[in-house]
């Protein structure tokens, strides 16, 4: 106990460096001079006090930093760090001014391990002040003309935007301001990700992976970004975008003086403005950059647009066609449409308008301010390259003009707002397309009729074909599906029994991944070359035959990075299957309960696994055309990739909620001891909160490495959840810690985790947050709400539980009755 003990002392130092390291602080200076430098133990503070200069220990780093935080409302919130690449490795560092007006950063030798590099001399003795905006700067004495700044921190961004600061460039002098993200929480070292303006062809707003577009809000219309519709005058702040031949900048300033507001790039690439509310004295989250699939870049391909609001949310424009249909079918759109017509500009083509979307790309396009929108058509329709054009202006009914000149690509359509976007078309489809528009009701009521009979006609005859061709199939699932069901099966490629026997060598043992509570999943190769899963429904499964066609039924709606694919099915004899793509790294199961395996699972994977279940839960609850309750998450439920990416599997037991339904009510439970809720358990309430019961529970379990149930204590009788309730009461939380990371976590995202998933399996629904909550605590360090008992917290309460649920009282309106499903 006393190794514990003192393990558990040394990770809450870790946890809390940042106050522990403050405790040095004894000294607070005005300025730093080349006669008084500031050593670590020493700060410089704002005029107001709102800003605080000085030494720092990120997250659980014992290296040392030289930052800027905020001192009056928020201590250590970081926004800006001088030496990001270059750590000091002890208490000993020193700041001054050289008398030449360089700010320098010297170690235990004297070694400069940082410097401002300022260009330009000092003609007086120069000095460094912390400004009240949080702009570090370096001003030449006596100096109060324009150029008394020789350096400022403004100039230098980190992760966060203040007010006053500039995202652009100095085109005379070809110096860019961007953020950049930290590493990770302990190391504020440049990351991965940038949000800057990109000025190939017409500047645009872009958060970049390396070198590759994640975002695009898109070029600057006059009033906001093209494609940040949220980006609306607000009694916050004010926004202004310049565009002249010394710079390309944006830039915000704040209303109100006493109002705190900072915009965050995190390490995973998470754009996010806050504003300090004081009376809850909390950062609250003001704007998310990445709202919804349809804000990733290029989701759906060249010559498509995206509209979350329909089903599914990629379509091509009028005038293309899926440039790969089979892909297409499959809900995948990266390849996005081609021309159903190809162009001939020598006989004239025409152009489409396209009312409220994003304008596309414009990294090759051009702008020409000067001319209206009639002129900007016609020198489209001059330029045999040009694409589409539009006005680069939206006020005063429109002005300017954009041109384009390669495909086009990342086009959003809104429900509000939006522009107005002219592509050309061949001739040809432009009559086509006219004509149709043109047709008066009576012609279009024919069309629809007719059209119709022809698929009503068409379909009677696929459904009494199938159903001829499956005749000696018993219980086959066509025959046992409504229409609407049908309909859904048929849109999913049918293989063959032949191509299954041929791809797992006729099931063989060798080709067995597993087995689960239905049948057996087998691992396959078709002819070119492509892995499959097969999940083969055992014959002498009672309830199989409801959960396949539930699966096959459900599935085929859905495209998320974070759900596995379904290829197709196959239905012949007796036999049902499911054809998958193929997971190599198995299970989370598979890894995360085994002692050798789970070492492979770093807390870096750990993190990308409970963020990627996250938005698969999201997509499912909230982005997809209905909202579906999984309502059997656990961890051999969740299948990774080649690359240790989550993807949710098995949705047999999952439900379709309408637009409307919050929750359902059903006599038959079913589920997993362990990850069931409370409300479902007992009386068989399930809604969205019963997922994230679930996902609060897998969230501990990957922390932790223990499973929930079966979990064993010598101090007490509890579960996972029980012993994870206790340690938080007791301010004990990070003896959770699987013993495998070691100190190589960061402790503080650790401990979010823990808290999260505290929040997740609270007793009543109505506590739980949403799973858009969920993923906005992930991506924010905004302070989290006290969690209340978790429910289901010992082992006793899931048996008493299914002793009260099975009884059986006739008297009693809601009877359920448990069919709870061992884990596979």
């Amino acid at each position: 106990m006393k190794g514990t003990t003192k393990k558990t002392l040394e990770r809450l130092l870790f946890l809390c460096s940042f106050v522990l390291s403050s405790i040095r602080t004894s000294t607070t200076l005005d300025t730093v001079t080349p006669s008084q430098p500031i050593s670590d133990g020493q700060t410089i503070v704002s005029p107001g006090e709102s800003f605080e200069l000085g030494f720092f220990s990120p997250g659980s780093s014992r290296n040392r930093y030289l930052g800027i935080w905020y001192k009056k409302i928020s201590m250590g919130t970081v926004v800006w760090v001088a030496n990001r690449e270059a750590p000091l490795f002890d208490h000993l560092g020193v700041l001054k001014v050289t008398p030449q007006g360089n700010l320098v950063l010297l170690n235990s030798t004297k070694g400069i391990v940082w410097s401002s590099n300022t260009s330009r001399a000092a003609e007086n003795i120069p000095d460094a002040r912390l400004l009240e905006s949080g702009n570090l700067v370096v001003e030449d004495g006596n100096d109060d003309g324009p150029d008394k700044y020789l350096w400022q921190s403004f100039d230098y961004p980190c992760d966060t935007l203040l007010p006053g600061m500039k995202l652009g460039r100095n085109l005379a002098s070809g110096f860019d301001w961007f953020l950049s993200s930290w590493k990770s929480t302990d190391d504020p070292a440049h990351g991965d990700f940038t949000f800057q303006i990109d000025l190939h062809g017409v500047p645009q707003l872009v958060l970049k992976k390396g070198s590759v577009i994640q975002f695009r809000a898109g070029s600057w219309n006059g009033i906001r970004w093209s494609g940040a519709q949220a980006m609306v005058r607000n009694p916050v702040y004010t926004y202004e975008f310049v565009s002249n031949e010394t710079y390309v900048y944006y830039k915000y300033e704040l209303l109100n003086s006493s109002v705190f507001s900072r915009m965050v790039l995190n390490a995973s690439g998470v754009s996010q403005r806050f504003t300090w509310i004081d009376r809850s004295h909390s950062w609250v989250l003001y704007y998310v950059v990445i709202v919804d699939q349809c804000d990733n870049y290029a989701f759906c391909g060249a010559y498509a647009s995206c509209n979350i609001n329909k089903s599914p949310v990629c379509s091509c424009l009028q005038g293309f066609e899926p440039k790969s249909p089979r892909d297409w079918s499959f809900l995948d759109w990266s390849d996005g449409c081609a021309r159903r017509t190809l162009l001939d500009c020598d006989k004239g083509d025409g152009f489409l308008k396209h009312a409220g979307v994003k304008l596309p790309d414009t990294t090759y396009a051009s702008v020409n301010k000067s001319i209206g929108l009639e002129k900007c058509g016609e020198l489209c329709s001059n330029k045999c390259s040009c694409t589409a054009y539009a006005n680069s202006d939206v006020r005063g009914g429109g002005s300017g003009c954009i041109l384009w000149f390669r495909d086009l690509i990342d086009i959003r359509e809104f429900s509000d707002g939006g522009q107005d976007l002219y592509i050309r078309v061949a001739a040809s489809e432009l009559g086509n397309i006219g004509a149709k528009r043109s047709s008066n009701d009576k012609k279009l009521l024919g069309i629809i009729f007719g059209s119709v009979i022809f698929i009503a006609m068409l379909a009677i005859g696929l459904i009494l074909y199938i159903r001829k061709k499956k005749a000696k199939t018993k219980n086959s699932l066509e025959k046992d599906c409504d229409d609407e069901d049908e309909n859904e099966v048929m849109e999913l490629p049918i293989f063959d029994m032949k191509t299954i026997i041929k791809a797992t060598e006729n099931f063989s043992i060798d080709k067995k991944l597993g087995e689960g509570g239905f049948g057996t999943v087998y691992k396959g190769n078709l002819n070119e070359g492509q892995e499959i899963a097969v999940k083969r429904l055992s014959q002498d499964s009672g309830q199989g035959l409801k959960e396949f066609k539930n699966e096959v039924i459900l599935i085929a709606k859905l495209q998320h990075r974070n759900l596995v694919k379904l290829l197709g099915c196959c239905v012949e004899r007796d036999e049902r299957m499911l054809i998958y793509e193929y997971m190599p790294n198995k299970s989370l199961d598979y890894f995360i309960f085994d002692e050798s395996r789970r070492k492979e699972l770093d807390w870096h994977n750990r993190i990308n696994i409970i963020n990627g279940i996250a938005r698969g839960l999201l997509y499912l609850h909230q982005d997809s055309r209905l909202r579906i309750i999984h309502r059997d998450l656990k961890a051999s439920n969740v299948l990774l990739d080649s690359k240790m990416d989550p993807k949710i599997s098995d949705f047999g037991l999952a439900r379709m909620f309408g637009g409307d339904e919050t929750e359902a009510n059903t006599k038959k439970v079913v589920g997993t001891y362990g990850y069931m809720s409370p409300e479902y358990a007992i009386d068989g309430l399930f809604s969205v909160k019963s997922d994230v019961f679930s996902f609060g529970v897998l969230v501990l379990e990957i922390v932790s490495g223990r499973k929930n149930r079966g979990f064993n204590h010598p101090d007490h009788q509890h579960n996972l959840l029980g012993h994870a309730w206790r340690l938080w009461m007791e301010e004990r939380p990070l003896e959770l810690i699987d013993d495998i990371l070691g100190e190589s976590c960061a402790l503080s995202e650790v401990l979010r985790c823990i808290h999260v998933a505290l929040l997740c399996v609270q007793q009543r629904p109505d506590d739980r947050p949403s799973m858009s909550t969920v993923v906005l605590m992930f991506g924010s360090d905004t302070m989290l709400p006290q969690p209340k008992q978790p429910g289901f917290f010992t082992e006793r309460n899931v048996v008493e539980a299914e002793s009260s649920a099975s009884k059986n009282d006739s008297s009693t309106k809601n009877e359920i009755t448990i069919s709870l499903l061992e884990p596979r």
